[in-house]
């Protein structure tokens, strides 16, 4: 039974025309809570006022409408042909609080991102304080969204302000009846996504975006498909599967990860990422979220989340440590392959760190080398981020499959067929992967953002930039724009002046600089 989205819900004719008890009796049994006087009196309040308000208007209203990513409820929404109007009630204030208005804001913005029909609905959020003195009452910004300015007004003014709402023409028509059985997708984190998989859940169901979901799904798919095919036919594998930025690389080794996580089975895997302080994160909410669901202490949780998702470089460790037998993981994906050590960085670490003077190999090699244990089967998912620079040091997709050719030709290859894109920063072709009998499949690459529904573009347009495809770049930026603002300029004040007005709600914004960007110094970012 799908959940209940809202503790009252009806057409606004029917709701002029209701009783104010009924409406009231509707909202008492439908709420999660012990109803408190203090709340049944604002309920009381907003019926009258809304009732006397939208008696000649069309379309619905919605009481106590749940926000399900911020675990809240909007007091009142009213949805019409042209408008998504978000009304939050603050009964007996003689004040405009600004946590009050960030709130209202925050709702409109979650709504705006995350739920389908509002993506492109002209969208009024409004704050009542209803005994305060003054009411700005007016549309002063509405910005480039669809979502204007939060409006501040009283009980005595709020009907006028909603006929002016009501009036307004030119936007997005809205299906109103529809609404809000639209989808409501909201971007999970990676902290999230992680907790869902580990749960259970499927890599689709967390997913935002239709596209991006299905997507997932079949490269998912695939990926299981050759590793329980290595397991059958006893053969060892390696994928390299590419990805866009944010098309959810990590989910996909997460996901098998999470698929394989029984440590008794042959197909037992593991997600391991050279980002050391990601992976730490990601096991302490793991450890902490298994210790509530099953009552264990904290210790034994961290012990079983750590078999899960692990450091490259302990994984690493762990073979050099014991040079003879292989890790108990018949699977392991690497997230951002890419990024693994050629061989005179590895070699020289190896001398330094790890007091190995005879090792010879780069961290690709060894890696393979030490999955090759296995006498009978093994498969290697290399997940392969695109947009990056690659660091001094850092091997690129070549030195895996150098590894490949000159060490290991009996494991099987199979590619992304836009592993020989300059995207991912491996020099790779077509003849290479070719001549060593790769099978190139496009289904291992990842080509929908997951991100937001705002940013599904913006990584192809800084491609085509890169890559210095101007008319291309021109036609992508200009698509993007209106949802992504992108803007250039010189003035380290205009930036932060730009990115202060930009910010809405609780909102908050930050700088990313090159560490080589001598100029800021004297702002003191070093």
């Amino acid at each position: 039974m799908p959940m209940k989205r809202a503790y009252y819900s009806d057409a606004l004719v029917d709701f002029c025309a209701k009783h104010a008890d009924q409406i009231l009796g509707e909202l008492t049994v439908s709420s999660d809570f012990s109803v408190e006087q203090l709340h049944r009196d604002a309920w009381i309040h907003q019926i009258a006022l809304l009732k006397n308000t939208l008696q000649a208007a069309s379309g619905r209203i919605y009481f106590e409408y749940s926000i399900p990513r911020m675990g809240k409820r909007i007091d009142v929404v009213v949805v019409t042909s042209q408008s998504v109007i978000i009304l939050e009630f603050k009964v007996g204030a003689r004040h405009f609080n600004q946590g009050d208005l960030d709130q209202v804001m925050d709702y409109a913005l979650d709504l705006k991102n995350f739920h389908e029909a509002t993506h492109e609905a002209f969208v009024v959020p409004i704050l009542v304080a209803s005994e305060a003195k003054i009411s700005d009452g007016s549309f002063d910004h509405i910005h480039s969204d669809g979502i204007a300015s939060p409006i501040r007004t009283n009980s005595e003014e709020l009907p006028r302000i909603l006929r002016a709402v009501l009036e307004l023409d030119g936007y997005n028509q809205i299906n109103d009846a529809g609404w809000a059985a639209s989808g409501y997708k909201p971007t999970p984190t990676i902290i999230e996504a992680a907790l869902a998989l580990y749960k259970g859940h499927a890599v689709e169901e967390i997913s935002r975006s239709d596209a991006g979901a299905k997507n997932l799904s079949v490269t998912s798919k695939t990926v299981s498909k050759i590793i329980e095919q290595s397991r059958e036919q006893k053969q060892k594998s390696i994928v390299f599967l590419t990805g866009v930025p944010g098309a959810g690389k990590t989910l996909v080794g997460l996901n098998i990860a999470t698929k394989y996580i029984d440590k008794d089975s042959e197909l037992y895997s593991v997600c391991l990422s050279g980002n050391g302080p990601l992976v730490s994160i990601l096991q302490e909410a793991l450890a902490r979220d298994l210790r509530d669901r099953e009552g264990i202490r904290i210790g034994e949780a961290r012990s079983k989340v750590k078999t899960f998702i692990q450091n490259i470089h302990h994984f690493r460790d762990e073979g050099l440590a014991d040079a003879i037998n292989p890790p108990p993981e018949h699977v392991v994906l690497f997230d951002e392959a890419q990024r693994a050590w050629e061989k005179d960085k590895t070699i020289d670490f190896m001398r330094r760190k790890k007091g190995q003077p005879d090792f010879h190999q780069s961290e690709p090699e060894f890696l393979i080398s030490y999955m090759d244990r296995h006498a009978d089967w093994a498969a290697i998912i290399c997940l392969v981020g695109g947009g990056q620079e690659i660091h001094t040091g850092e091997a690129g997709i070549g030195e895996w499959l150098t590894a490949v050719q000159q060490s290991f030709p009996n494991w099987k290859v199979y590619a992304s067929n836009q592993l020989t894109d300059s995207e991912y920063g491996g020099q790779v072709t077509i003849s290479r992967l070719v001549g060593m009998g790769a099978r190139i499949r496009p289904d291992l690459h990842l080509n929908t953002s997951v991100r937001s529904f705002r940013s599904e573009k913006v990584s192809y347009f800084v491609k085509k930039l890169l890559d210095l495809e101007e008319e291309e770049a021109r036609t992508t930026l200009h698509e993007v724009s209106a949802a992504y603002p992108i803007v250039l300029t010189r003035s380290f004040e205009s930036a932060r002046n730009w990115l202060v007005q930009q910010a809405r709600g609780t909102e908050r914004y930050g700088i990313v600089v090159s560490s080589k960007a001598q100029r800021l110094k004297p702002y003191a970012i070093d």
